[in-house]
């Protein structure tokens, strides 16, 4: 055990050089890292953007002094509506022909208590929307306790021609990892890490990871994840209410053991 706790610092060292972007919030809202735009973005919604501007203008999310899992943190004071993102361009690994990756963050809520009614997702990455070349996390609305879902999913032209709801065409539970027991709870940190290869290659699949243990990886998923890059986005807190820190995009999925050594880190990411 000891040999493991003076490797993992090693490890975590040889996993940088594949880092795109890290966001701490121990600097403010800039990215410590980016291969595209470091700034954070505010805009009215994510269906008119026309409005984006550089910055966080929302009187109900802060930086949280001394309150992250290192350092500072997001905090999210109640239900966000706005759209809150970093662009995807550069930050994240997208291709036309595969898209390979991981997506590695800390949340720390109590889901029954905290959140407001509705979906909540704490992170979507996609130019779209949430069912058209897509991927993200969310806590259900209706389950009690609510289950904490990944959802990933392709051009919607392809897997849902006719964009019929999701609770009347099965093919979106096809694309879905749903964990039913969750480990968050309120004053504790919980590491999310999504992992994701070929996607958009024709078999693509991704695989989510809850403080370090795999809860599943979805069924193949044969369809093209076609963006307008200039308009992909990571998008932040939808609807969410809690604190968030420490959120990294890596250019590979990143093995088991990376994603274990990860969560068991001592310091963040990027230090």
């Amino acid at each position: 055990m000891r040999f493991l706790l003076l490797l993992i610092p090693l490890l975590l060292a040889a996993q940088k050089k594949d880092l795109l972007f890290h966001a701490s919030f121990d600097k403010g809202l800039d990215a410590d890292i980016a291969k595209g735009s470091k700034q954070i973005h505010t805009a009215t919604s994510y269906a008119k953007r026309e409005d984006a501007k550089p910055g966080l203008h929302h009187p109900d999310i802060e930086i949280a002094k001394g309150a992250g899992k290192f350092g500072d943190a997001l905090r999210f004071k109640k239900k966000n509506t706005k759209a809150v993102y970093y662009p995807a361009e550069g930050n994240v690994n997208w291709g036309a022909a595969g898209w390979t990756g991981t997506i590695s963050f800390w949340l720390s809520l109590d889901p029954e208590t905290d959140l407001e009614p509705g979906f909540c997702d704490p992170i979507q990455v996609t130019d779209s929307a949430y069912n058209d070349s897509a991927i993200w996390v969310d806590f259900t609305k209706d389950d009690k306790p609510r289950h904490f879902r990944l959802g990933v999913f392709g051009d919607l032209a392809k897997w849902n021609p006719q964009n019929l709801p999701a609770d009347k065409f099965p093919a979106f539970a096809n694309r879905l990892v749903t964990v039913k027991k969750t480990p968050f709870t309120k004053g504790q940190w919980t590491h999310v890490a999504i992992t994701h290869s070929g996607l958009g290659g024709g078999k693509g699949m991704a695989t989510l990871f809850l403080n370090g243990a795999k809860q599943g990886t979805t069924e193949s998923i044969p369809e093209a994840f076609t963006w307008d890059n200039a308009r992909s986005a990571i998008r932040l807190g939808v609807a969410y209410v809690g604190l968030f820190d420490e959120l990294s995009v890596f250019s590979r999925p990143l093995s088991d053991k990376e994603i274990t050594r990860l969560y068991q880190a001592k310091k963040g990411v990027a230090q």
